[in-house]
C-alpha cells in the first residue's frame, strides 16, 4: 500500500527523531537500521525510500540532535537574564542531563564515535559546534571577540569532556564531584576578564 506525501515525510521524521534518541543511547553501531526501523514502528524495507544509507541517517539525526540541544540551551539562556552562562551551564551539568542521553548533548554521546565516521556525520558535528560556540561567545564575558571565542570554547570543551567523565565513572560520588567542579569552575569564569 503507498503513502501519502505527507505520509512518507511524517515517517521521514519519526525515523529521524527515534534514530537521533537511539544513537545518543546506544552508539553508532549499537543498533542497526532494522531494529531503527522497528522502533520508528516502520518496517525494514522502507528505509532507503527515506535515506541513502545508514550514515546518511546519523548525519540528518545527528544534525536534528545538536538543532534541539542548541534551541533548549537558547531558551535556558533567555530565562536565565544576567546569569545566563550559568544558567546554561547548570542545566548542561546536572544530573538529569547526565542521566538521559537519549535526550541529551549528542557531542557527549557520540562525539568521539563521529570522529571515526565520514565527512555528513562530521559536517553535522562541525555545525552544531560552530552554532553552540557562537551562542556562547555572546554569553561569556571577555574585552574583545577573540578573547570571548576563547573562553567560550574552552567552557564548551569543559561542559562537554565534564558529562563524558561523570557519564563514564560507576561511582556516583565522583561522577557528582565532576559536575559540580566544572560548574564552579564556569562561574568562576563567569566575572569579566
Amino acid at each position: 500500500m503507498r503513502v501519502s506525501r505527507v505520509e512518507a515525510a511524517q515517517n521521514r521524521e519519526r525515523i529521524i527523531e527515534v534514530a537521533a534518541k537511539l544513537f545518543r543511547e546506544r552508539g553508532f553501531d549499537g543498533i542497526g537500521v532494522a531494529d531503527l526501523m522497528k522502533s520508528a514502528g516502520l518496517t525494514h524495507g522502507g528505509f532507503y525510500g527515506h535515506f541513502a544509507s545508514k550514515e546518511d541517517l546519523m548525519a540528518q539525526a545527528c544534525a536534528r540532535a545538536l538543532e534541539g540541544s542548541l534551541a533548549t540551551l537558547h531558551q535556558v539562556a533567555e530565562r536565565g537574564g544576567e546569569n545566563s552562562l550559568s544558567a546554561v551551564a547548570s542545566a548542561y551539568l546536572s544530573p538529569a542531563h547526565r542521566d538521559q542521553p537519549g535526550e541529551g548533548c549528542v557531542l557527549a554521546a557520540l562525539g568521539a564515535e563521529a570522529a571515526r565516521h565520514g565527512s555528513p556525520v562530521r559536517s553535522a558535528f562541525t555545525q552544531g559546534v560552530r552554532s553552540a560556540l557562537d551562542m556562547l561567545t555572546r554569553l561569556v564575558p571577555g574585552k574583545s571577540r577573540r578573547a570571548k571565542r576563547e573562553r567560550a570554547l574552552a567552557t564548551y570543551a569543559s561542559m562537554i569532556g565534564a558529562l563524558v567523565l561523570a557519564r563514564a565513572v560507576d561511582d556516583p560520588e565522583l561522577s557528582e564531584e565532576v559536575l559540580q567542579s566544572v560548574l564552579a569552575s564556569i562561574a568562576h569564569t563567569d566575572s569579566p576578564a
